[in-house]
């Protein structure tokens, strides 16, 4: 059984379904039950073995502070009801393990109750705590564990800790001031990212590059789903006509299906007016357009940079804003360690553009 919470974007619910295919790859007899609030059940199809329990659709918007996305309810309310639908589907199901992404205590707490009840049941449930491998700035983390209990959870109910990441890049421990008794339950997992291979990257560059000169670089920018990824797709396609006078090229913006509809327009109004640019709201396989591309632009979310990094793909990362701090120190970290390139994607398939631009 897992539990993801994932009312902003798509990165949560992306990294759970991988690791559920995975083991059922692995182990055909095991079937998962996925609690999640994404508002994207669709991209997510259930299969054998494995299906969804649809939470209502919460969201952050600030350290502590949740409203409701499409109930018209106090999130008190909201919050209440999601409760109560995972305790007694953890209580009905009796996993052998349950994984909780992200989240040691649920959203405002909401796993405890049934957490409590578990243990209280007596079942042998194995249970597994799943973090990415930086959170937030370790200042934001621990004040907000120490307010909402989550280390206390950790302590009284988690099993195992597992970190997609590698200690040697972010010491999670250190960073974030768990105790020995949680450091103890630690165990890095390097870096999760799906195993799937990219299928159609001939047929991406064929459809986005026909017809242009030889030598023209197809430039592609996504940023999971989207929805604080306008200022640097309207950026991109501003800055096109400069790029394309240093260098010919085709601009293909994936905008992601959570982007603001009026803010999709404005981007696909831009792009019309703009020679050599392309909008799309999704695409069916993203490694497929990464290896496409001579050059991705991506805002440093976990899984974008991790597919990313799998590729042989240049890639100029500008960490997002918002209540999250992970993506900007992900990308210094990945600098330091030489596993991206700071200056510009100079050296990309023969001299991509963009070397005007921030890299980490």
């Amino acid at each position: 059984m897992m539990y993801s919470q994932d009312g902003f974007g798509l990165g949560h619910m992306r990294r759970t379904t991988s690791i559920a295919r995975q083991i059922m790859a692995l182990r055909p007899d095991v079937s998962v039950l996925t609690m999640a609030d994404s508002r994207l059940g669709q991209f997510f199809e259930s299969s054998d073995n494995h299906d969804y329990l649809k939470l209502p659709s919460i969201v952050k918007v600030g350290p502590g502070d949740w409203r409701a996305v499409s109930m018209p309810m106090p999130f008190a309310d909201v919050h209440a009801m999601r409760t109560e639908l995972i305790r007694s589907a953890v209580l009905s199901y009796r996993p052998d393990v349950l994984l909780v992404d992200h989240m040691p205590h649920g959203a405002m707490g909401e796993l405890l109750p049934a957490l409590a009840a578990l243990r209280e049941s007596g079942a042998d449930t194995r249970v597994v705590l799943g973090l990415r491998d930086i959170l937030d700035s370790p200042e934001v983390v621990r004040r907000r564990w120490e307010v909402e209990g989550a280390y206390e959870a950790i302590e009284r109910y988690y099993d195992t800790v597992l970190v997609y990441g590698d200690r040697q890049v972010y010491d999670m421990a250190e960073h974030y001031g768990f105790s020995p008794a949680i450091a103890r339950r630690i165990r890095y997992t390097g870096y999760v990212c799906t195993p799937d291979t990219p299928r159609y990257v001939a047929r991406v560059r064929a459809k986005y590059l026909a017809g242009a000169a030889p030598g023209t670089r197809l430039l592609v920018a996504m940023a999971g789903g989207g929805a604080d990824a306008y200022p640097m797709m309207r950026t991109l396609i501003e800055a096109l006509p400069a790029i394309r006078a240093e260098q010919p090229c085709e601009l293909l913006v994936v905008t992601g299906p959570f982007m603001p509809r009026d803010l999709r327009r404005d981007l696909e109004a831009r792009a019309r007016a703009a020679r050599g640019a392309h909008v799309t709201i999704t695409v069916s396989d993203p490694l497929s357009y990464i290896e496409a591309a001579d050059v991705v632009f991506a805002m440093c979310g976990y899984n974008t940079t991790m597919e990313i990094m799998r590729s042989s793909t240049p890639a100029v990362l500008v960490p997002r804003p918002g209540p999250r701090a992970g993506p900007a120190p992900r990308a210094r970290r990945f600098a330091e360690r030489g596993g991206v390139q700071p200056g510009g994607p100079a050296g990309a398939r023969g001299g991509a553009p963009g070397a005007a631009c921030p890299l980490y």
